[in-house]
């Protein structure tokens, strides 16, 4: 495994939708290493309708992303594993061995997979083309003073979401909130969001709640009924922000 994931601590549970923590993620100097060199803020972009977020992604201020990932070698590394064959083998073998199974076989490379399908047309059978999957992440920022994300699925192309906390110990008071909600629908109407549409906190029954904390990481299976979201804040209106990495596996 990679400094930038520790997956031997992950714990799932598998209703109403597979969804998982582990704690550290990272390597502990490692981690600090990320903290040290997180963006400054003015380089991400705002989005008030998202519930006080502010986002630095290849999709949102995307210049200033590929400039700052680019100029600071820690993230230039983190970057790289994210991107690289080996994360993708790491977090779904992670998942099939907690008998997760999305089709999806860690060590097959694709030379190896054009073999096992030129054999198979030979045989007269239908080649097997597999799931092609890439990784891509972002930086993502909630104010600790009202910030929340609604409740939601997350789109259909995604596979697999993985959250890392970026938070010193003793920086995050967790009564105030900012843990992910594990929701169920009080309506069976909305059981079904295959789609992403949002819902409001009053539609949803809280199941569990994963805490936000120092190095802590969530892993979930995107679905139809994956319903998550993060309540308003109760935090200081000091300019505390709820720091976050995402991390997103998607079929290609």
């Amino acid at each position: 495994m990679s400094a930038f994931f520790c997956a031997e601590n992950l714990k799932i549970r598998y209703e109403p939708f597979p969804i998982g923590q582990m704690a550290p993620v990272v390597e502990d100097g490692v981690y600090e290493e990320l903290l040290d060199d997180w963006p400054d803020l003015e380089l991400f972009e705002y989005k008030a309708h998202q519930g006080h977020k502010w986002t630095l992604a290849e999709t949102c201020n995307g210049a200033n992303y590929r400039k700052f990932v680019k100029e600071t070698p820690v993230w230039t590394r983190f970057d790289r594993w994210i991107k690289s064959p080996d994360f993708i083998d790491a977090i779904m073998g992670s998942l099939l061995e907690r008998h997760i199974d999305l089709g999806y076989r860690p060590g097959i490379s694709r030379t190896r997979q054009m073999v096992k399908n030129l054999k198979a047309m030979v045989r007269g059978r239908p080649a097997n083309r597999g799931i092609r999957l890439a990784a891509s992440w972002e930086f993502q920022m909630i104010s600790a003073d009202g910030g929340h994300l609604l409740p939601h699925t997350d789109a259909p192309s995604k596979i697999v979401t993985m959250t890392l906390s970026m938070v010193r110990k003793g920086e995050w008071d967790i009564s105030t909130g900012g843990g992910i909600d594990i929701n169920r629908p009080i309506h069976e109407s909305l059981a079904f969001n295959q789609l992403n549409d949002q819902a409001r906190f009053e539609d949803m029954e809280t199941i569990d709640t994963l805490e936000f904390l120092p190095n802590s990481g969530v892993v979930f299976i995107k679905t139809f009924n994956s319903w998550h979201s993060v309540r308003p804040i109760q935090g200081p209106k000091d300019g505390l922000m709820r720091r976050n990495i995402i991390v997103n596996v998607m079929a290609r």
